[in-house]
């Protein structure tokens, strides 16, 4: 058996409070491993998967990583090609961190880089968006995106993948933590109000373009004040246990700002630096620790790199 390709592809924080469907980052860790190599059976199979505790199916077309390199090979004309596939979940399911667009990107990238990186990876992107619309039906890109092509990335268009990479200011790291409970995508997407007030509008907006104009100004005053989200996260707080009093312990660390990433249940939060970012983690930890509630804490400047070759 030839040892083939190895890609490793990050979790990512997604609406980065004010940026609901249009924004995300990537983190350093934790992630996915894809794992690709050539067969001598014809097509494309999945033979192993492991860290997904059987939740995870086998079928190329049910799975985020196998549908997103079946994509990319039918768009090459490589479909009858040989190919196998592992996938190493390395990350938890239901967290809110692009679980199913890690292995989406990373599934992808892996069978570019066997067949000798036809495409470059930014061109990869259709594929792995169709990869996650597996698990969740949605056409958007604020998970696939920056676990893709890595960065702090703007989605202008979900719908033609008009997507923008936007300036970090150096030293700026985030503080994730994941609490063991579950919710469900669609029962965070079902406590959402499908309408929103002219003020909401207006606040979230000047936010929005707030948290914009402090990233490419590096201007972190600007950015604290921007990272205020007055329509999601109100109606999703609820959902997650402490949340209120997790956002107030990194706040009171001196994060810049913190909210809910992706739909939860994990919550994020942005300081300045690793120290503060070290900080604040412990701070939130102390929540659900003395709450009972098993938690894993990740801090990580924003990944530039996004899925790598290892």
């Amino acid at each position: 058996m030839n040892a083939g390709i190895k890609v490793f592809a990050p979790a990512t924080v997604a609406n980065v409070a004010v940026g609901f469907d249009i924004l995300g980052f990537a983190l350093e860790r934790p992630g996915d491993e894809i794992i690709a190599r050539f067969s001598d059976t014809s097509g494309l199979r999945i033979t192993r998967i492991t860290g997904a505790r059987g939740k995870l199916p086998f079928d190329i077309v049910k799975n985020t990583a196998g549908f997103a390199a079946l994509k990319l090979l039918e768009h090459l004309g490589e479909e009858r090609r040989g190919i196998e596939l592992e996938i190493h979940k390395k990350m938890p399911f239901g967290s809110g961190l692009g679980s199913s667009a890690a292995s989406a990107a990373g599934g992808v990238m892996a069978v570019n880089e066997l067949l000798g990186r036809p495409l470059e990876k930014r061109a990869l992107l259709p594929f792995a968006v169709l990869g996650e619309q597996i698990a969740d039906g949605a056409y958007h890109a604020d998970n696939v995106a920056p676990s893709l092509i890595g960065g702090m990335v703007l989605i202008r268009s979900n719908e033609d993948l008009d997507v923008h990479r936007l300036p970090v200011p150096a030293g700026i790291h985030a503080t994730v933590i994941y609490p063991h409970v579950e919710i469900l995508t669609k029962d965070a997407r079902s406590v959402l109000s499908s309408t929103v007030s002219l003020e909401q509008c207006i606040r979230q907006n000047g936010n929005l373009a707030g948290l914009l104009v402090g990233l490419y100004q590096s201007d972190l005053d600007l950015i604290g004040r921007s990272l205020k989200d007055v329509i999601i996260e109100p109606q999703r707080a609820q959902l997650i246990p402490y949340f209120q009093e997790v956002k107030e312990a990194a706040l009171t660390a001196g994060a810049l700002g913190c909210s809910i990433s992706g739909a939860g249940p994990s919550i994020f939060a942005l300081s300045a630096n690793s120290l503060i970012a070290e900080e604040a983690g412990l701070a939130m930890k102390r929540i659900f620790d003395k709450a009972n509630i098993q938690n894993d804490l990740f801090i990580s400047p924003v990944n530039q790199e996004g899925a790598v070759k290892l």
